[in-house]
């Protein structure tokens, strides 16, 4: 039984969605395959975000909770990560993680999701609405910015490019009224995501 597995912060943890974000639609969809023949499992979907992750944090964790979920059959791996790496925090006058070790760190993370498969995905950092997030409500010192994500996501896909693994891109998805808080995507961003990324994976013959 293939296993999809998806990691990332709090966009793909779904976060101040009712119905769970994009990952959990996911989930549903490929549910009721699963429950068409319940003899045989058509997949299985884990979501594996975390708030507030980048992918320094991402390195830490891979290995380990990769190998909690391996099966028989090759994993598929989605990797939805750098919007906090593109945080601009002004106390520390600097991104959470620099463009360079980000771009570090997405090569690491791709060698070692070339242990466990050839599958391997990367969605686009989804843009944000600036009028909300600079600085955002809950801290005067973090900002997004939108030029900071073209610049984060720029690297993202050339990596990707270089190391012939897929990107899909969705920075510009996204639009003002699709964003609960100027970052984190609503009920209708969470759909406008989750089509994209479904329609991906039928083209592609992963589900």
């Amino acid at each position: 039984m293939p296993q999809i597995l998806i990691f990332g912060d709090s966009i793909a943890y779904g976060a101040w969605d009712r119905e769970g974000g994009w990952v959990s639609r996911l989930r549903r969809f490929i549910d009721k395959k699963n429950l068409s023949d319940a003899e045989d499992y058509y997949c299985l979907i884990y979501n594996l975000g975390v708030d507030g992750n980048t992918s320094e944090n991402l390195l830490e964790r891979f290995e380990f909770e990769t190998k909690q979920r391996l099966h028989e059959k090759e994993s598929v791996f989605i990797f939805s990560i750098g919007a906090n790496d593109a945080l601009f925090d002004l106390s520390r006058k600097s991104h959470l993680v620099s463009l360079e070790k980000y771009e570090e760190n997405i090569k690491k993370l791709i060698f070692l999701a070339k242990k466990f498969s050839s599958k391997i995905i990367f969605l686009g950092i989804t843009s944000v609405d600036e009028s909300k997030t600079t600085p955002v409500s809950w801290d005067d010192n973090l900002f997004y910015k939108n030029e900071y994500i073209i610049k984060y996501n720029k690297i993202l896909k050339s990596v990707c490019e270089e190391n012939k693994v897929a990107f899909v891109e969705i920075s510009n998805v996204l639009t003002s009224i699709d964003l609960e808080d100027g970052l984190h995507p609503n009920s209708a961003g969470h759909q406008k995501i989750f089509e994209i990324v479904k329609e991906f994976l039928i083209e592609n013959k992963i589900i």
